[in-house]
């Protein structure tokens, strides 16, 4: 019985830990930063923000649909005056914890005449998706973001715009469900 629960709490706290926003130390680039945005939604402010959506508009409805699955959502964007203030090392360091068996880097672009990248990683959970991290920089702007929970990517392109999420344009996959 004692190896029972022994187990039951070693994978309530697995579980519980494989849901937890990525733990990104922004404090260095938040003191060089000439501005700043930090959006942090957990299950329950998103449960309350969704009561809010019209589920009467078309766009708000898929949005409440989506949302309702999620366990966080986590937007940090920092502005710069100049270019340079933030390292290549600092985004390593993003880099470096959606790196692992349970992460897989899925786009990746790069615009050297925009000097712009962008890296969307998943988090594999199970038979689905159990969070999504977006690293997005630009020389004088770095945005980062973690969506917790259960994520349907053909609909994930609905929050754009919503909290702080910035719009992107995906396309919609032809697979049956």
């Amino acid at each position: 019985m004692k190896t029972a629960g022994i187990l039951i709490t070693g994978w309530l706290l697995a579980s519980s830990a494989a849901a937890q926003q990525i733990k990104w130390n922004y404090d260095k680039l938040a003191a060089k930063a000439s501005s700043s945005v930090d959006v942090n939604l957990d299950g329950a402010t998103l449960r309350f923000a969704v009561k809010f959506l019209d589920e009467k508009d078309e766009d708000e409805a898929k949005v409440k649909k989506l949302v309702i699955g999620l366990k966080g959502i986590y937007v940090k964007n920092f502005e710069f005056k100049h270019e340079g203030e933030y390292s290549q090392a600092d985004i390593d360091a993003f880099r470096a914890q959606v790196r692992g068996p349970d992460w897989q880097r899925i786009v990746g672009a790069h615009s050297t005449e925009e000097g712009e990248d962008v890296e969307v990683y998943v988090k594999s959970e199970g038979r689905g998706i159990g969070g999504l991290a977006i690293i997005a920089s630009e020389p004088k702007e770095l945005t980062l973001v973690n969506i917790v929970g259960n994520i349907d990517l053909d609909s994930l392109s609905e929050l754009g715009g919503h909290f702080g999420i910035p719009e992107v344009d995906v396309e919609k996959s032809d697979r049956k469900k």
